[in-house]
């Protein structure tokens, strides 16, 4: 990649370099039409440009060195300057020589400025050129640069959405495998079992999923099922979730094991808090380009904190919101409000995707 991006601005050099001097040459003999000069002048026009237009390719490495160099930038101007006027020098003696054999018979100035006599335009011309060249180059590196950091902040964001990710993993083990060593201390050697073949089925669908890739509403109510299942084997009848999907509704796009937190949230407060168990309300509708989510649970609620939970409760709803804050930025709601008679409810608005 890197001797891709090094050839493909050597050719670009080469093209813009060409069609510059070209353009150079042409705007000297249709102004020297006006005057109808011989051939040989539109000649001798032709083969300056040539000229220059050679010379020109050895300011190339010089300026590398010089973008390279560890100096300030008046040290730099000051050796471009030098250059471009050593430059125009070698430039215009020569053609200067040959103007005089083919257009003054022989003539030669007695002074020595005679020879640079002109060199002022051909100075100046290869002034704009190396401005041309470092405004191109210092563009050039600006969008490195840029890229560079989109490349960085990018990675920065994938590696902070897979770490919110993978922390679920952590938390929902630890409750899984209490539940798991409490089955197994009663004696319930054979729910502990299903659990353990649950659980098993869960993480081998959530592992299969990329934590970068969205999955349909569809997906993640089939992968929550699974989580659902080994609750199932923990409170049994206790445990009622009922779900209320809008059309198109199971088509949208969502961040892949978005609802589990939130529903292992509401089992931990609501459910197993309760000798009667309780219900989980998951809906879900399309209004306007907009997905709305909701989970509801009828537990005793919670005092909130300006629409936030105590501290140190709902780790898991908290690592949703980074999530989502992650992945929709302003162009999504999180809300979380006690429910009535009791309970809370959480309501999620995020904008409405669909595969291609």
């Amino acid at each position: 990649m890197k001797y891709q991006m090094l050839v493909g601005s050597k050719y670009q050099f080469y093209l813009v370099n060409l069609a510059g001097w070209a353009g150079y040459i042409s705007s000297r003999l249709l102004g020297t039409i006006y005057w109808d000069k011989t051939a040989s002048y539109y000649w001798f026009i032709t083969f300056g440009g040539i000229f220059a237009f050679l010379l020109s390719f050895s300011l190339r490495p010089i300026y590398l060195k010089i973008w390279a160099w560890e100096a300030n930038t008046a040290k730099k101007i000051i050796l471009v300057l030098g250059i471009c006027y050593l430059l125009s020098i070698i430039w215009v003696v020569p053609m200067n020589l040959l103007f005089w054999d083919i257009f003054k018979q022989g003539y030669r100035p007695g002074g020595w400025y005679g020879y640079i006599s002109d060199n002022g335009g051909k100075f100046y011309l290869y002034f704009c050129w190396s401005c041309l060249y470092f405004g191109i180059k210092f563009y050039r590196e600006m969008q490195k640069a840029t890229q560079s950091a989109l490349k960085a902040n990018s990675l920065a964001h994938e590696a902070q959405l897979k770490m919110l990710r993978y922390q679920l993993n952590p938390h929902f083990l630890f409750n899984t495998l209490n539940a798991i060593s409490t089955l197994i201390l009663i004696k319930q050697n054979d729910r502990a079992n299903e659990m353990v073949a649950r659980l098993s089925n869960f993480l081998r669908d959530s592992l299969d999923n990329d934590p970068m890739q969205k999955v349909t509403l569809k997906q993640e109510i089939n992968t929550l099922q699974l989580y659902l299942g080994i609750e199932k084997v923990r409170f049994d009848e206790r445990l009622e979730v009922k779900f209320d999907i809008g059309k198109n509704a199971e088509e949208a796009l969502i961040p892949s094991l978005i609802l589990q937190p939130l529903v292992e949230n509401s089992i931990k407060y609501a459910i197993a808090n309760s000798e009667t168990g309780g219900t989980i309300k998951i809906c879900a509708n399309i209004e306007r380009r907009y997905l709305l989510l909701l989970i509801e649970d009828n537990g005793p609620g919670v005092k909130l904190n300006g629409g936030s939970l105590p501290s140190g409760r709902g780790v898991g709803i908290k690592n949703t919101q980074g999530r989502l804050k992650e992945l929709y930025g302003e162009e999504h709601t999180f809300s979380i409000t006690n429910a009535q008679p009791s309970g809370l409810r959480i309501a999620i608005q995020i904008p409405y995707e669909v595969s291609q």
